[in-house]
């Protein structure tokens, strides 16, 4: 019995560590944080954004036309405005 306790002990000091998950607040993104992101996290968070807005003024459907748009639009603005949160340039310029 005691060696089993030491046994269990040892492979859970030994167990490596879970990764954390990570949290991401998107209210609190800067500009020049996106600039920074690569391409892949830059369209993850022109997705949530656009989902976002959309169900902020009831529309159901999807323009993909326009999520490329805004993406176009809010990165540029966003080289001219790197302090400005994310979120306060998508609501300046979104459509």
């Amino acid at each position: 019995m005691k060696r089993t306790i030491i046994v269990a002990a040892l492979m859970l000091a030994c167990a490596p560590a879970a990764k954390a998950q990570a949290v991401l607040d998107l209210s609190l993104i800067t500009c020049q944080q996106l600039l920074a992101s690569d391409t892949e996290r830059q369209a993850l968070i022109g997705s949530w954004m656009s989902g976002y807005f959309s169900a902020s003024k009831n529309l159901e459907t999807l323009d993909f036309r326009y999520l490329e748009r805004n993406r176009r639009v809010i990165l540029n603005y966003c080289k001219t405005h790197k302090s400005e949160t994310v979120m306060s340039a998508m609501q300046k310029n979104w459509r």
